[in-house]
């Protein structure tokens, strides 16, 4: 009896607990879940799009810089399930760093470079995705 209470209430609980501390770390906790659900689903859409809506054997360079990357719609799409992924995934090794680093000063700095690689690497998924040339314009 004791050994299925135990299994149900371990099943009922998340594997982190909702903070009781600043409103940052309770925005960061639930910004997490809700990029975890968007993650799910554009994930999801882009594998169908790529996967079974065109043939993934004829998806060359020249089919996503022609079908995909010319339309503005698929651009925001791509920059969207990017910074999702960006976001989700620095806050995600923010906490693991903040859970795991003892040393107040070792874990200042590191979060520090951690959101100075954040931005640069947030700036260069933007560059890419804005700055690529559109096809079939012009000339």
């Amino acid at each position: 009896m004791t050994a299925q209470r135990s299994v149900e209430l371990s099943a009922r609980s998340s594997a982190r607990a909702r903070p009781s501390g600043s409103r940052r770390e309770l925005l960061s906790w639930y910004l997490m879940r809700l990029t975890g659900v968007a993650l799910f689903v554009l994930a999801l859409t882009h594998f169908s799009i790529l996967h079974f809506l065109f043939d993934p054997a004829e998806q060359t360079a020249e089919f996503i810089a022609e079908e995909r990357w010319n339309r503005i719609f698929w651009r925001a799409f791509d920059w969207l399930l990017l910074m999702t992924v960006l976001f989700h995934g620095f806050v995600g090794m923010r906490t693991v760093l903040l859970d795991n680093i003892r040393s107040e000063r070792n874990r200042v700095l590191i979060v520090y470079l951690l959101y100075g690689l954040a931005a640069l690497v947030f700036i260069l998924g933007t560059q890419v995705i804005l700055t690529l040339p559109v096809r079939g314009q012009g000339a």
